[in-house]
């Protein structure tokens, strides 16, 4: 029987997060017939090993022998999938009972809906930030007023709606929109490539819905040292390459003084505010306005 459900997680050395995950979406499978396609980018943990031995052919496995980014991951496994919807989970995300079938009846309830969005948790169980209005000029002054929660943020309240775009740790994705917008762009190493994809996917005339009663709990891994400093700066990077493609050079400066200043502001704060790391702030600050230096993870990675 061919599978309705396509679910597809990409793992970088992160083996015993990748077994959780798997763990979650066999313990809280869709109600549909569902594949699970996995794909171990090029990790020294021994992660194909451990799946092979615990899930055997229940997932199907792609091996990769040198690092890729994660847009051309996300789209390697959606290309291979053979559902009509494609789940996008992060290795650290824990599929909740229910949540694969909130997200289906929500598209399948709007046709002219290219992906649906979970409500993200915390492993308290607090709701996370999961869903926003796309990047700009607008979102980044929101931020530097400090309103950003109240005018950028879009996923509170409990009723499905149409968003900009939500996250990708857990993304339902269906299949027809992926074939006429095509692949997540490459050029997006990580962070900012399901942005792009969003933005294109309404500039072609599709929606987001964020779907509050799918709930997914995203332990998102935090990096300290010389790998935190590479992610602020492949985020900062890959947040100036978006407004660049869609805005402009101009919008694009605008955005890095504004949210350069918003660091700032938060790491003179943290300076007197316990349990904040002004540090890490100001390395944010830093590369906001300066997105072209310092090695980020695709350098890291060994691509150019």
């Amino acid at each position: 029987m061919s599978p309705d459900v396509s679910v597809c997680i990409v793992s970088t050395n992160a083996r015993e997060h990748l077994l959780a995950c798997l763990d979650s979406v066999f313990a809280n499978p869709p109600s549909a017939p569902f594949e699970v396609l996995a794909l171990d980018n090029a990790s020294q943990d021994r992660t194909a090993e451990a799946v092979g031995a615990r899930f055997g052919d229940r997932v199907e496995l792609v091996r990769l022998e040198h690092l890729r980014g994660k847009a051309e991951n996300d789209s390697d496994l959606m290309a291979r999938a053979r559902g009509r919807w494609c789940l996008l989970l992060n290795e650290d995300s824990r599929l909740q009972p229910g949540a694969a079938d909130r997200l289906v009846e929500a598209l399948e309830a709007d046709p002219r809906a290219a992906a649906a969005g979970a409500r993200l948790l915390d492993p308290a169980g607090t709701p996370q930030p999961s869903a926003w209005r796309f990047p700009g000029v607008r979102s980044a002054a929101a931020a530097a007023l400090f309103l950003h929660r109240r005018l950028v943020v879009q996923s509170g309240g409990e009723t499905t709606r149409e968003v900009d775009w939500a996250q990708s740790a857990g993304l339902l994705v269906r299949r027809a929109a992926f074939e006429e917008v095509g692949p997540m762009d490459p050029a997006f190493f990580v962070y900012s490539d399901e942005v792009d994809w969003q933005k294109r996917a309404r500039n072609a005339g599709w929606r987001v819905l964020f779907v509050p009663a799918a709930h997914i709990v995203h332990h998102e891994q935090l990096s300290t040292g010389a790998s935190a400093r590479r992610r602020i700066v492949e985020f900062a990077r890959n947040r100036d390459l978006y407004m660049r493609k869609h805005h402009g050079r101009l919008a694009a400066l605008l955005v890095r003084v504004l949210t350069a200043w918003t660091y700032a502001m938060r790491a003179l704060v943290s300076l007197v505010l316990p349990g904040r790391d002004a540090r890490r702030y100001a390395m944010h600050a830093y590369h906001s306005l300066f997105p072209g230096r310092g090695e980020g993870l695709r350098e890291a990675a060994g691509n150019p």
